[in-house]
């Protein structure tokens, strides 16, 4: 992840950069870890803040000379050891010997690395600003005995101008079970429960089971990773390009095929991108689905029901259980969309970009958890990390959009959060994240539980909203 700017980015490793990412999280577990971490201290600095266009603020922050040079000896201390001088034991030679032979500047990296996330932290609580984006970091002065001076760009939360938000029109969402969304959820479940059977005297359909050898060409010429013998294939899967699978529908076992595609335009595998292939496929096999009855035996093979009857009435509660949440969800939406409409807000792009490389990161982990890398995600789907941003684009700007106007909200309606119900959130908060409740308590200061006031009076003002709104 890129957190500074490209010609800086050296300057700071990824300790530093994994500490700043960390301070502007609004998850409060990250601001705990924040809390712990924070060696801000006694580090002696001075601040100038300089605002700029469409809510950015330009931070000058100057760390004297004199902490500058503790930084540089502490610097020397931790990598001396790694240098080899002649005529000194390694780990000896004294620090002007090592500078005169590779420069003044051999441990000028460390020691902004040692002194950047602290004096930003602390130049940014100084400062008082409500920072909403992660810092653009560049480095103004760095020489031996002078002050240590680099400067942050950050982004500070926009106003926000509401416009009408009581009293929202908006349609209601249908919550009507139809039948063929029951018999949807039926044939789900007989799916399930099939039973596939090899077939000799028909031909290959849609849901079949084909077994089959083929080899891909290009030009005439096979292409890596194009042949696979005895491959178990679903017809109407789309697990293969374009339209493979259909053309396979219709043939018999024992019958070869010539399936003519083409490549995606954004195939993973460049040379193959936008080109024609032919693949010649001999089918080996075909399996057919064979689906249950719907029958009492089904409901009872299938549920805790005697009767077919009784089944589908269970089915048909779950799904109107189902429309109603999600009618309710879509009906929120809706709200806070034509809300954001009636309002004006400038939002600053570092903003922007902050919450998707959030987003992006929250994506990873949930790959992560499914045992999938970033890496093996992009080369799956023909993405790249810069076509991913441009995707979560549009949802980071409503995301941002919808908390500013939801916090105008609040602060427009006075909504407040009792002591009583901070109490009960901490109290959940800890059975998460099995923590003794009091414990939790000790470590969350005065700035973390604000925040998570601040997330429950939003969540008050979405209720606000929805039961002021009207039908339209």
């Amino acid at each position: 992840m890129i957190l500074f700017t490209e010609n800086r980015r050296s300057l700071l490793d990824s300790k530093a950069q994994n500490h700043l990412l960390a301070m502007h999280k609004n998850c409060v577990i990250m601001q705990l870890i924040r809390k712990v971490l924070n060696t801000g201290g006694n580090l002696r600095m001075s601040l100038q803040v300089e605002k700029l266009e469409k809510n950015m603020v330009k931070l000058t922050i100057e760390a004297t000379a004199e902490e500058f040079e503790a930084a540089i000896q502490k610097a020397y201390l931790k990598n001396r050891g790694k240098m080899t001088i002649q005529g000194f034991r390694k780990g000896k030679a004294p620090r002007a010997i090592i500078e005169k032979m590779y420069g003044v500047g051999v441990f000028y990296e460390d020691a902004a690395n040692a002194i950047i996330p602290s004096a930003y932290e602390k130049a940014a609580a100084e400062s008082g600003l409500d920072i909403v984006s992660q810092p653009d970091i560049d480095v103004v002065q760095i020489e031996k005995g002078k002050s240590f001076i680099f400067t942050a760009e950050v982004a500070v939360k926009p106003e926000v101008t509401l416009g009408e938000y009581k009293g929202v029109a908006v349609e209601k969402a249908s919550t009507e079970v139809t039948e063929e969304e029951l018999t949807a959820e039926l044939d789900k479940v007989r799916e399930q429960n099939a039973r596939t059977v090899t077939v000799e005297d028909k031909a290959a359909e849609l849901k079949d089971i084909v077994t089959i050898d083929f080899e891909g060409f290009v030009d005439g010429t096979p292409f890596e990773g194009g042949k696979g013998e005895a491959y178990p294939l679903t017809l109407g899967s789309h697990s293969f390009i374009d339209t493979f699978e259909d053309q396979l529908v219709g043939k018999k076992v024992g019958e070869e095929v010539e399936v003519n595609v083409t490549f995606p335009v954004e195939y993973h595998a460049p040379e193959l991108a936008g080109k024609p292939a032919m693949f010649k496929v001999k089918i080996n096999e075909i399996k057919a689905k064979e689906l249950p009855e719907l029958n009492d035996d089904f409901a009872k093979d299938v549920s805790e029901f005697e009767s077919l009857d009784e089944y589908k009435a269970d089915i048909k509660a779950s799904l109107l259980e189902k429309k109603v949440a999600a009618a309710n969800s879509e009906r929120e939406d809706k709200i806070i969309e034509t809300i954001i409409e009636n309002s004006t807000m400038e939002i600053p792009e570092a903003m922007i970009n902050t919450q998707i490389r959030q987003m992006a990161e929250d994506f990873a982990a949930r790959l992560q958890q499914q045992g999938l890398s970033v890496e093996q995600y992009f080369s799956f789907t023909g993405l790249t990390q810069e076509k991913l941003f441009e995707q979560m684009r549009p949802q980071a700007e409503k995301r941002i959009q919808s908390r500013l106007v939801l916090e105008a909200i609040v602060k427009a309606e006075n909504i407040t959060v009792s002591e009583e119900d901070l109490d009960a959130e901490i109290a959940k908060m800890a059975e998460m994240y099995k923590m003794e409740v009091e414990k939790l308590k000790e470590l969350l200061g005065d700035g973390e539980k604000e925040q998570m006031k601040m997330d429950m009076a939003v969540q008050k003002a979405v209720d606000f909203v929805v039961e002021a709104s009207k039908e339209a």
